[in-house]
């Protein structure tokens, strides 16, 4: 049986990364996926991102969030940089991955891409979607988990962190047109996306994405948790 790929999205701040890295370490200790695995179904949950996801990505992320050229990086630039990182990283990591039977817990993918470079930016919304369905090979995710939060309150968590990457550097207008996008997105997409309250304390949120994650083991795998 094919793998699942399950999507951490949302604003800057929002804590998907941190709450990939714990879902992760609960589904390593949860009775029903290891249930699941004695039946030979889910190998693996490995955790990968975007950008960076392989080593071209890694070079990508680098010129994406640091770049500090004198003329500014135009969005056009930007949003082809991210797709070619996304073809990259389908190909080499994550439809393997899948292939393999695995969970792909995968921070950022292909909404981000529109909320961040469509709304945010301005750029065409058709155009994102051929260049997502291109790098992409209309691969989607199974499961999206946004992490719902205001953008100004996830603007002044990430300045408690430190030095700003050129994203977070851009204005709090930007930001919130970014909020816009991924609220459109979750209309848009009901089946798929699964929004989680992002402004409550990180216990509070890893609970409920492993609640929902939990009945999406029992929706995919049903056959494997009646034996």
């Amino acid at each position: 049986m094919p793998g699942k790929l399950v999507v951490f999205e949302g604003v800057e701040g929002c804590g998907k990364s941190t709450q990939l890295k714990r879902l992760q370490a609960a589904l390593q200790g949860s009775d029903r996926l290891q249930q699941i695995q004695q039946q030979g179904v889910v190998p693996e949950v490995l955790t990968t991102r975007e950008p960076g996801g392989t080593a071209l990505g890694l070079g990508l992320r680098r010129l994406l969030l640091g770049y500090q050229g004198e003329a500014p990086m135009v969005s056009r630039a930007e949003l082809l940089l991210y797709a070619a990182d996304r073809a990259q990283h389908v190909e080499e990591v994550i439809r393997p991955a899948l292939a393999a039977g695995s969970w792909v817990l995968c921070d950022r993918y292909i909404d981000s891409t529109v909320a961040y470079q469509g709304y945010g930016r301005g750029l065409d919304l058709a155009l994102i979607e051929q260049l997502n369905q291109v790098a992409t090979g209309g691969l989607v995710p199974d499961l999206t988990l946004w992490l719902q939060l205001d953008a100004a309150a996830g603007l002044a968590r990430t300045r408690q962190r430190g030095a700003a990457d050129r994203i977070e550097q851009a204005d709090l207008a930007f930001h919130q047109r970014v909020q816009r996008g991924f609220e459109a997105l979750a209309q848009q997409h009901p089946g798929r996306i699964v929004a989680i309250d992002g402004a409550v304390d990180a216990d509070t949120v890893a609970a409920k994405i492993f609640a929902v994650v939990n009945r999406c083991l029992e929706q995919w795998y049903a056959p494997s948790l009646m034996v």
